[in-house]
């Protein structure tokens, strides 16, 4: 597995603030896939899919409180 970091534009952070950062995207190739989205701001949005098909998403504000939330929808790549 090799990830890539992807720069992103600003967009609604887990905290409300508009911000950019990057996004690291790994993928075995077998049904595991990492999506990670990491904010300028601090805040983090995480997708992982797993062989077996199930899925973990959470939300991270920058202070680190978890986002309780519905998680916005993923965007792809």
């Amino acid at each position: 597995m090799t990830g890539m970091k992807i720069p992103f534009t600003p967009e609604p952070a887990p905290c409300g603030k508009k911000s950019g950062g990057e996004r690291f995207v790994d993928d075995d190739g077998y049904g595991l896939v990492i999506r990670d989205q990491l904010f300028d701001c601090g805040c983090r949005r995480i997708r992982h899919e797993y062989h077996d098909g199930s899925i973990h998403l959470s939300a991270v504000r920058h202070d680190g409180r978890r986002v309780k939330d519905p998680i916005e929808p993923d965007r792809g790549s």
